[in-house]
Order: C-alpha cells, then structure tokens, then sequence
C-alpha cells in the first residue's frame, strides 16, 4: 500500500507544513499582539477552510460516481490536469516566498485586526483554504490512478499528522529547519509525481474520446515487466509509469518533467545568489473589543454547515434520477410496462414482478440479445433495482419466468449520450456444448493415463523400488493436476485421490488422510514399502474408480466458464503458499500443471471468447507466458525449486504474475454465463 501511499503522503506533508506555518504565524501575531480573545476567529477561519476542502472532495467523489465509464475518464483526466497546474504553481510560490512569508503574513494579521473580526476570519480562511482544495484535489486525481482510497488517505494523514507536528514544534521554538531548503527538496520530487499524474490525466482523456491517438503506443513492455513485482508496482504506484504508455502519456511525461524541472532548478539558483532581508516587524495595534455579541457557537457551526450543504446539493442535482421515476412491470404476460426512453447516463430502473411466478429480468439490445444489466431470481410480489449506464441505442427487456415461454418487451431507441456501453452477448448451454464435448475428451484421455500411472506407482512400492516410486508419483500427480476444471464433477472421488491433511483430526497420521499427499508424505518422509501398500492400492482403486464413473457424472456446462478463475485461485491460495507440500517439494511442479489445465480449458473457450472481449484473451495469453517462464525458471531436469527455498523477489514475482492472470481471467465466468433466453 506504501506506494500509493507515498504521493499523498508528500502533498499531506507539504501541504500541511503550509497551511500550519501560516497558522503558527498567525497565532504568534496575535499573542505578542496580547490580542489572544482574537484566536477564536483565527480558528473559526481554519475550519471554514477545511469544511470547505472535505466538502469539495466530496462533490468530486459523488458527482463522479454518477457518470457513465466514458465521462468518468474524461472528467478524472481534466481533473488530473487542473491538479498538475494546481501542483506546479504551488511549488514555484513556495520556493519564491519561503524566506518571507512570515513578514507578509504579519502585515495581512495586522490589517486585520484594525479592520474587525471578520476580516481576521477571512485571513485565516483564505490563508488555509487554497492548501486545502489543492489538498482534495491532488488527493482525488492520486486515488483515482491507484484504483483505491485507503493507501492514499493514510498516506495523507500520516503526512497532515508528521506537518502538524512539525509546526507545533516551530511554534515553540524546538525545532529548527532551514525551509528553503525543504521547499525546494519536496518541490523537486512533487514535480516528478505530477509528471506521472500528467500522464495518467492524458491517458484518461484520450479512453473518454477527447483527446486522440488512445492505441499509438510509444512502447509495449507488459510482455517483459512482471506487473506484480514490486519495482512495478512501486513505479506504477508512485511515478504513474506503466509498462504500455501511448504517445502522447510519453510526450506529456517528459516534456512536463524537462521543461518544469529545467525552471524549477534555474529559480532555486536564482533565489540562492539574491536572498532578500528580512522586513522589520511592525508592532501590531492593540485591538479594540468589539461591542457587538453573539453566541460563541454560531459562526464555527456555520462554516461547516454551509460548505456541507452546498456540495449536498450539487451532488444531489449532479446525480441522475431513475428513468422518468417510473417502475417497470415485470410478469408472465406483460414485460417492460411502464418503459420509456430513458435519458443517456447511468439510469436506475425499479423492477417490480407483478406476476406470479419467478423470473430472470435482462435489460437487451433486441437487435443481438446482448445484455446490459440484468436481474436474477426476482420474485412475485418484489421489487428490485437495475442499475445500468444508457448510451445511445436500442433498448428492450427480457422477462424469462421460471416457467413458460420468454416474454419481450418492445423497444425503445435512445439518443444523444457520448461513447457507448459495455453489453455481453448472452451464452446458452448449446453454445457451451462443443466446449464441453472437446473437454471432457481432454478429462477422459487424463484419466486413462492418471490409471496407468497409478498402477505403475503400485508396482514400485510392491517391488520396494522407492526411488522410482518417488518419479512415477510425481508423473501421476501432475497428470491430475492438469484436469482443474473437472475436480467439481469428480465428487467424492477428489478427496480419495488428492486430500490434504488440513482439517483432520490426527493430521498425516489421521487414517482419513489418503491419496497423492499421503502417498507423498510417507515417501518423503522414510516410510517402508510396506506402510505404503495400502495407500497406494487404495489410490489406484481411486482413479480406476473414477475413469469408470467419470462418463456418467454430471458435468455442468456452466462449470467451464467458472474453472477458468478457480484453477489459478487454488494454486496461489495452497501451491504457492507450500501449504500442500508433504516433503517433495514439487508445489512449483503442480503450479505448472495447473497452469497447462487452465490453458487448455481456454483453448476450448476461446472461439466464444474472441467474440465477446477480443481484448481479453491477448492479455490472457500474455500473462501465461509471463508466469510460465518464471516457472520454467525454477525447473532444471528432473528437479523443482521448493517454494519455501525461493528468494523473496522470486516468491513474489511468481505470485505476482499469477494474481495478474487471475485478475485478467475475473470476467470470464460473467461473459460466459448460462443465461435463460426461453
């Protein structure tokens, strides 16, 4: 999470050092003022300042959130660039008013004091709130590139708390740091974090349509960087450099960071060779006490609530509203009544069953019978909402009650909306059929092999020839682990075959621990042939079993869309862990297998694939090729390393590659779902 972190720590720390030296001048002004009943105000200031900060990272927040994919590209990447502004300018004031500020503080402080409690108010509020909004702001385009809030909040905070003490510390004279210095230090690092959020900001407009060129790729390296390494993804978390960055990411980066940085550098120089002299402090004017009294609890409540409310109701009025507010019949007979052309935008639809039976809802393009949203399972008498992103197009509903025929609603035909929607063009089980005739082929020619082999481990323990008997399980075991996609049509067989002592009551010694790992435990643990006998018999008569009920179990079409993620899932969570490693150390070995099992069950889905995501699959086959390398790394003839033995980058670079293929593969089983058409 630290690389996340790290920028909004910087622009905490930075932007906080700002605000709260201002404060402690501000404060010092007033006390040696002996105007103390004045700090009130200086603090009421500071917290119109930061009701108003939270208050606009919220209207961005929520007002972002009700855009479609499309305008929430455009919109983060416009902000992005307004925080790269917002940023640079910052930093050349810094540098430029760090050795004065106090003295131009002090002077704005004494105005204000002859002037009146709200312009003291007004001070500190404006004083602060400038640090504040760049604050939200670079905070949101910083979360919003690293696809989460909690590294950047805590980055933030941490960086708010350290400046926070920092400046009490100034305050009390503990503290001595040359800020010039400091300013320009940080200044430098933030101008090549803004570089990268400049990128990520073009990037973003050119996938929302305003800015061209969004596929000229200046370079293409995720075929040769683990994106799971750790100096990727301390990279891509700070720098916002990412293995595939498109022409104008690249231009924008370098020429930002050459030309900004080239200035920042040239003034840092200048600065040094004409330092200004400190102005004398001007003694401040005894304030006079006003007359006018309210109650001390009105202004501060009023600074927070009014920012509050306001950016309630921008988000309120930002937020679309359901379809013309109207809810959409769902029954037997009637399907979509109440529909109307919706506006374009993110819509909620309220689905109501007004029927008697329970049905399957889907939101279509009735021209292809692809599906934009759906509802499953909603019965007679409820309601439930649809939630959806309208472009232009075409539109209908689908009612599929649990019984009795599909009923179709007519369309209607939306225009006007910029890009277009993202819809999966629904499977049947007929369209799954073919997959699955090819792959239980596949299933059954493994298992005949699984047989032979078994057979051939049990000669060897009947023989006493335990050397090979550790070869010929390896074989056998690694023939199983290819057939992942089969294990949940395999019933009890699977535990017979391929337990795990985890659960069990006695452990290895438990006599329910049966199988490849006990068989592994005892053979790598200097177990006899003749401890060994029963175990391997009863795993021959396992997969014997097997290949004969195999033909006959029920082999759910629906399986093979859901395997494609959970082969993988199972590997990262019990092969790379070691956690299945019974004294062989071969966990590398099964990985491998797995990863042959889910190649082959991708090249039975590939057809349906290809035309449903076309992008899908190159990153897919990408990936693969990523992880076997590294896998193939770390077999050398006959022998694997054992996980355990490892390297920490390796260890990682191998659990990265393989949390990125499973993050690739995540849609396969919604693009693939059986959904009912009939």
């Amino acid at each position: 999470m630290w690389d996340d972190a790290f920028p909004s720590f910087l622009i905490g720390l930075r932007e906080g050092l700002e605000a709260g030296l201002i404060v402690s001048i501000l404060v010092a002004t007033l006390v040696r003022a002996e105007a103390r009943n004045r700090l009130p105000q200086v603090w009421t200031g500071v917290l119109a300042a930061t009701a108003l900060a939270m208050s606009f990272g919220a209207v961005l927040t929520f007002t972002a959130a009700s855009l479609s994919a499309t305008a929430q590209e455009a919109f983060g990447g416009t902000l992005s660039v307004i925080a790269v502004a917002f940023v640079t300018a910052m930093v050349f004031w810094m540098r430029r008013s760090a050795r004065s500020l106090a003295g131009e503080i002090k002077e704005k402080v004494t105005g204000a004091l002859a002037m009146g409690t709200g312009v003291l108010i007004l001070t500190s509020f404006l004083a602060v709130g400038r640090e504040g909004l760049e604050t939200a702001l670079f905070l949101w385009t910083t979360a919003r590139a690293a696809g989460e809030s909690a590294g950047p909040l805590t980055g933030a905070g941490i960086g708010l708390v350290l400046a926070a003490g920092l400046c009490w510390g100034l305050y009390r004279r503990v503290l001595k740091i040359n800020l010039t210095r400091f300013f320009t230090c940080t200044g430098a690092v933030l101008i090549v974090i803004a570089a990268g959020v400049l990128g990520y900001g073009l990037r973003d407009l050119q996938e929302g349509g305003v800015l061209p060129g969004n596929t000229a790729y200046a370079l293409d390296l995720s075929a040769h960087i683990d994106a799971g390494s750790w100096y990727s993804t301390l990279l891509q978390g700070v720098l916002n450099i990412t293995p595939t960055m498109t022409w104008l990411q690249v231009i924008g980066y370098v020429g930002y960071l050459a030309v900004v940085m080239t200035l920042f550098v040239r003034g840092v120089r200048g600065a040094g060779a004409a330092a200004p002299k400190p102005a004398a402090a001007t003694p401040a004017p005894r304030p006079a006490r006003d007359p006018r009294r309210r109650p001390a609890w009105v202004v501060p409540v009023a600074v927070v609530a009014v920012p509050a409310v306001v950016a309630g109701l921008v988000v309120a009025l930002a937020r679309p509203k359901p379809a013309s507010g109207e809810t959409v019949a769902v029954s037997e007979t009637e399907c979509g009544k109440g529909f109307t052309a919706p506006k374009p935008g993110r819509q909620t639809f309220r689905m109501q069953n007004t029927g008697s039976k329970t049905a399957e809802v889907y939101l279509i393009d009735p021209s292809s019978n692809a599906v934009y949203g759906e509802v499953e399972g909603l019965a007679p008498g409820t309601t439930r909402d649809l939630v959806a992103t309208v472009a232009g197009g075409t539109y209908a509903w689908r009612c599929v009650p649990s019984s009795g025929k599909a009923v179709t609603s007519a369309s209607v035909t939306v225009s006007g909306g910029t890009g277009s929607t993202k819809a999966v063009v629904p499977v049947s089980e007929n369209d799954l059929a073919a997959p699955l005739k090819v792959y239980k082929a596949y299933v059954e020619q493994g298992l005949a092999t699984l047989v032979a082999q078994t057979r051939t481990l049990d000669a060897d323990i009947a023989g006493n020839h335990l050397a090979k008997a550790r070869t010929d399980w390896l074989a056998a075991h690694l023939t199983y682990s290819s057939l992942g996609a089969a294990y949940g049509t395999f019933e009890d067989f699977d535990q017979k075959i391929n337990g795990r002592a985890d659960g069990l009551a006695g452990g290895v010694a438990d006599p329910d621990f049966a199988g490849f790992h006990r068989v592994e435990y005892g053979l790598w643990h200097a177990q006899t042939a003749g401890q060994l006998k029963a175990p391997v018999q009863a795993l021959a008569d396992a997969a014997a079993g097997l290949q004969e009920a195999f033909p006959a179990q029920d082999f759910d079409p629906g399986d093979l869309p859901l395997r494609a993620h959970e082969i993988l899932e199972n590997t990262l969570q019990f092969e790379l862990t070691a956690d299945t490693d019974e004294g062989s150390g071969t966990n590398l070995a099964t990985a491998d297998a797995n990863l042959a099992g889910t190649r082959e069950l991708l090249t039975v889905l590939r057809p349906l694939l290809t035309t449903r995501a076309p992008r899908l699959l190159p990153a897919v086959d990408a990936d693969i090729a990523r992880l076997q390398k590294l896998l193939d790394a770390e077999h050398r003839g006959a022998s694997w390393t054992p996980v355990e033995q490892l390297d920490t980058v390796t260890r990682q670079r191998i659990a990265g590659a393989t949390g990125q293929l499973l993050e690739d593969l995540a849609p396969v089983p919604d693009l693939l779902e059986i959904r009912k058409s009939a």
